[in-house]
């Protein structure tokens, strides 16, 4: 129940971040609504069609929509919608749609024919759109590549790189990696993000551009998130979605079972054991 009291209705933005736990940049969901109905359903749409072919560029996505849901649009106007979504195809193109910066450095891929053998080995971590009623938001995580456990995950309005840094803080409590995997992003490519891997003497390996399956790992979790959890749940905002995932996430890491760890272990068996 709301309170009568005016001095509740004046915590500052900050404090209001701290008591729900999310990036302060959350509290401005509103302005998400901006977005026209038209173009929301489109874009849960062609999110809808990435989770399931994270190998289609805008060619194929286009001729999805129109044979999924029967829309037709422009394949730059799907350009414009993969760039709000954050994603990108598997091949190398042009164009980065993930928002690299060329005074930003690129690291190099450090894991092909890496053999993972044990937890904190590998790190990875990527962010991905969440469908919200009338918006969305953005969802980070860090998975420990070996044992797929979720080591941390923060919810975000925007794609600053305040959410990411919070994530990787939080992770860094429960482990250190060898090695710390994204993509080329500017999230991923900041002095800051950078120079909190480096302080832990953490090496930094980074997809090859356009090649989002260089962190195959995340990008199933993604998949995994959306169909057991999101697309079902159909969230309001980001404090139902936060409280909703809190719960996923739980579950994910120390209930749900995975064929691909020995003996159908959970995440948190493998990673803690």
């Amino acid at each position: 129940m709301a309170s009568d009291n005016p001095q509740d209705k004046q915590i500052n933005i900050l404090r209001q971040a701290e008591i729900l736990e999310v990036p302060r940049s959350s509290l401005y969901y509103q302005s998400r609504k901006i977005v026209k109905q038209a173009e929301l359903e489109l874009l849960n749409q062609v999110d809808e069609i990435y989770t399931d072919y994270p190998f289609y560029g805008s060619r194929r996505i286009k001729t999805e929509l129109y044979d999924r849901f029967k829309k037709q649009v422009s394949r730059d106007y799907v350009r414009k919608l993969m760039k709000i979504l954050n994603i990108e195809t598997i091949y190398p193109k042009p164009k980065n749609t993930s928002q690299s910066r060329q005074d930003h450095y690129k690291y190099p891929y450090l894991l092909k024919n890496t053999v993972i053998i044990h937890p904190n080995q590998v790190w990875g971590t990527d962010i991905t759109y969440i469908r919200l009623a009338g918006g969305f938001c953005y969802l980070a995580a860090i998975i420990d590549w070996y044992s797929r456990y979720v080591l941390a995950w923060k919810l975000s309005n925007s794609l600053d790189n305040e959410f990411c840094l919070e994530t990787l803080t939080e992770a860094l409590k429960t482990g250190i990696p060898g090695i710390h995997n994204s993509d080329q992003g500017v999230q991923y490519t900041s002095d800051d993000y950078i120079a909190l891997l480096k302080n832990q003497n953490i090496k930094i390996s980074m997809d090859s551009r356009g090649r989002c399956m260089d962190n195959i790992f995340t990008e199933r979790l993604w998949r995994t998130v959306k169909y057991e959890n999101v697309y079902l749940k159909a969230y309001s905002d980001i404090p139902e979605v936060k409280a909703g995932l809190t719960d996923y996430f739980q579950f994910y890491n120390h209930k749900r079972r995975h064929q691909s760890l020995p003996n159908n272990q959970t995440p948190a068996q493998i990673y803690f054991q």
